[in-house]
């Protein structure tokens, strides 16, 4: 009976040693320096907004953020990487509209998106561009759906794997004109848009915050936006919806996780940090020339969190009329 009561005291003192170093731990957050994964090949857009964000989010927390490139499966890798991570706030997720889709598109993504993560909040909300090499025959949009239909099997269309944002985009356009195209997966739009640029693929379909610089400089044909409005950085160009695909809107939202079990103390100040870098001016004209709109009023966990459980049914039904199984 001693025996057995001295050994719950243990485990009781043990327990409360445990909490008492974690509170500690909380308190001392951060220490060093923290690491942002973006689960996508660098130079791509998401890469682009975590850049961008991690120096944004610097003078809050008083150390660097580090972002880490880990590409792959649609962005499944480096979302599963920081599922696993240990819960104490040096390693955090950045992560688009894919997050939701994953767990429709792969049979085993790696993660649980609804129950996984400790929600950060959503950061920006990005639209997309159709674009292709700079030397393709097409002009405007309806030379390119008529010069697509009359070359179906020899036209490519890149993205960033099964679940990406791109890969989104790219299959509602082929839907919208019942077409299928040969399409070339890599391991982020950065690589993509240097192989569009090298003219080695024809077509993308990608975020403003990786294609506006190039499309400026006329490097890619850029034939239409999928927001409901014109984006003020790129005044030329029309909307899918007012170029007669009414309905057809892509809108790629950004979110910040942190590891499901991390200390509230910790997730606070990474809230505060969020919002104090989307509120940076420097921060909001960098997006605003990308033509990404910043969420200030959404950087919050309960507006991410309500955003995947919206997203993760509408988008499984979305694939399943469609025909697309999980992989």
């Amino acid at each position: 009976m001693k025996h057995q009561t001295s050994k719950l005291s243990s485990l009781l003192l043990g327990g409360v040693l445990a909490c008492a170093m974690g509170a500690a731990a909380a308190a001392d957050y951060p220490s060093h320096a923290i690491n942002m994964v973006v689960p996508f090949a660098a130079g791509g857009p998401t890469d682009n907004v975590a850049r961008s964000l991690a120096e944004a989010m610097r003078p809050t927390l008083g150390q660097p953020i580090l972002v880490e490139n880990k590409g792959g499966a649609g962005g499944t890798i480096g979302t599963s990487q920081v599922a696993r991570a240990h819960p104490d706030g040096y390693n955090i997720l950045l992560m688009h509209i894919g997050f939701s889709t994953a767990p429709s598109l792969y049979k085993k993504p790696g993660y649980d998106a609804l129950a996984g993560f400790q929600p950060i909040g959503l950061v920006v909300d990005v639209p997309m561009t159709i674009v292709a090499r700079s030397d393709f025959p097409a002009n405007n949009l309806k030379e390119l759906v008529e010069y697509i239909k009359a070359h179906k099997d020899q036209v490519s269309l890149a993205n960033a794997g099964i679940g990406a944002a791109s890969h989104l985009c790219g299959t509602m356009f082929t839907k919208a004109l019942g077409v299928k195209l040969l399409t070339v997966p890599y391991k982020g739009t950065g690589p993509a848009m240097n192989d569009l640029l090298g003219k080695q693929v024809d077509l993308l379909c990608d975020q403003t915050t990786n294609t506006t610089q190039q499309i400026q400089a006329g490097k890619v044909k850029a034939y239409a936006v999928t927001s409901k409005q014109r984006v003020a950085t790129l005044p030329d160009l029309p909307t899918m919806q007012e170029s007669g695909y009414p309905g057809f809107e892509v809108g790629i939202w950004h979110g910040m996780w942190a590891p499901k079990g991390t200390p509230k103390a910790v997730t606070d100040k990474l809230i505060a940090a969020l919002q104090a870098g989307l509120a940076d001016p420097a921060f909001q004209k960098r997006m605003a020339g990308l033509g990404a709109q910043v969420l200030v009023a959404q950087a919050n966990p309960q507006a991410l969190q309500q955003k995947v459980e919206q997203q993760v049914p509408q988008w499984a039904e979305l694939f399943k009329q469609a025909g697309i199984a999980p992989q």
